[in-house]
């Protein structure tokens, strides 16, 4: 397959406006209702789909299919941050619900119903536009804005004491970054209803050589996979990281946080397993045709999703002084592409390459908060015999 080739100036202006979003703004609270791509009971809600699965070998050969039945009850949520995805012509997107945003929802978000319910709201990102066009200039406010509005909107109308899973993507993640480190990691009670965070594709910084300190004092690296309160995060590449590159690097002194999602111990190679909705990413978009130069090659199936476990090995690296995830295909997976170049590494594949790895994560992180949380939440989860 022919990789897409694109000016790799387009890109560099999509890690300013990244950087940008990162950057310190000053805290945004807006009295708007919130625009829900994804919320319980909303109307063509992507994130409400059927969970069977085709089960197929790195090789591509059909195995099957799995049939899962989500939580009927789940005892925590997830509130979702999509990447840069939006194709509007504007340098900022306004809150209309297009394709693209309804594909990452399904691609990225949808599977991690089978354990909590998901939250996921849209936001008037910096687009695709604004990086081909040298004069466009975006306000990163709006988009840390419409996040913090919905997250405060969240909290008094839907959570009730429950545990929550925070995930974001790529630009997602930089604006997760901030609302965590001021909303939530300095405060004792706002870290109590954190189950995990996870974290892609957005340089989660850490002091060197520890698993705090940068980004966040209080919320640690994710360690085990009955551990609650921390955080997941990961850049995925799968050759040398060049000395240019957009991510596992940072100028601040701190370490890029790699956590391995397969094992979440530094130093330990496993397998990763990788699921994938099995319809195409919104075609006729951007992101759409960048997804398709990856080079995943996967059969067509009736099921929703295809899952191929044992793919990729993976382990955290630090060589070149970059921290990220290195995969290597094996067992006839195919080796994929650097879109739009090695700078970027699989950028693209951060969400799926492990997305089973981590959804079983989330299952055991939830199982384990409910049972240290069980007295301080039994009201408001509805429990009794407090300590049972």
């Amino acid at each position: 397959m022919k990789v897409a080739t694109w000016p790799i100036a387009v890109f560099l202006r999509l890690a300013v406006a990244l950087a940008i979003v990162a950057g310190a703004l000053p805290r945004v609270a807006r009295a708007d209702e919130p625009v829900w791509l994804c919320k319980p009971g909303i109307a063509n809600n992507p994130c409400d789909v059927a969970f069977d699965t085709t089960i197929v070998s790195p090789a591509g050969e059909v195995h099957g299919v799995r049939h899962f039945t989500p939580a009927r009850d789940p005892k925590i949520d997830c509130f979702y941050v999509y990447p840069t995805v939006s194709d509007q012509p504007t340098a900022n997107a306004n809150l209309n619900i297009d394709p693209e945003e309804r594909s990452i929802a399904l691609y990225q978000a949808a599977r991690y119903g089978q354990y909590c319910r998901v939250f996921a709201p849209m936001y008037r990102q910096v687009t695709l536009a604004a990086l081909f066009n040298p004069n466009a200039v975006p306000d990163p406010n709006l988009a840390y804005g419409d996040v913090l509005n919905a997250w405060n909107s969240y909290l008094q109308n839907d959570n009730d004491g429950r545990g929550v899973v925070l995930i974001g993507h790529s630009q997602g993640t930089f604006v997760l970054r901030k609302l965590i480190a001021e909303q939530i990691d300095p405060s004792a009670a706002e870290r109590a209803k954190l189950v995990s965070a996870i974290l892609l594709g957005g340089n989660v910084t850490v002091a060197h050589g520890q698993d705090t300190g940068g980004d966040f004092q209080n919320i640690p690296a994710c360690r085990s996979k009955h551990q609650i309160g921390c955080a997941i995060a990961f850049s995925t590449f799968n050759a040398p990281v060049p000395a240019n590159a957009l991510f596992g690097r940072t100028s601040s002194g701190s370490d890029v946080l790699c956590t391995n999602p397969a094992s979440l111990r530094a130093d330990a190679s496993a397998r990763l397993k990788t699921i994938m909705p099995s319809e195409p990413f919104a075609p006729g978009t951007i992101i759409g045709a960048a997804t398709l130069a990856v080079g995943f090659t996967l059969p067509q199936v009736s099921t929703t999703w295809i899952s191929v476990d044992g793919g990729y090995d993976a382990q955290c690296s630090s060589a070149d002084n970059a921290n990220v995830l290195q995969i290597t295909a094996e067992r006839g997976a195919p080796v994929l592409h650097a879109v739009p170049d090695a700078t970027w590494g699989l950028h693209l594949v951060d969400a799926n390459i492990a997305l089973g790895n981590l959804t079983v994560v989330v299952r055991q992180q939830a199982n384990a908060f409910v049972r240290e949380r069980h007295c301080e939440f039994s009201k408001a989860l509805g429990w009794r015999n407090c300590g049972s």
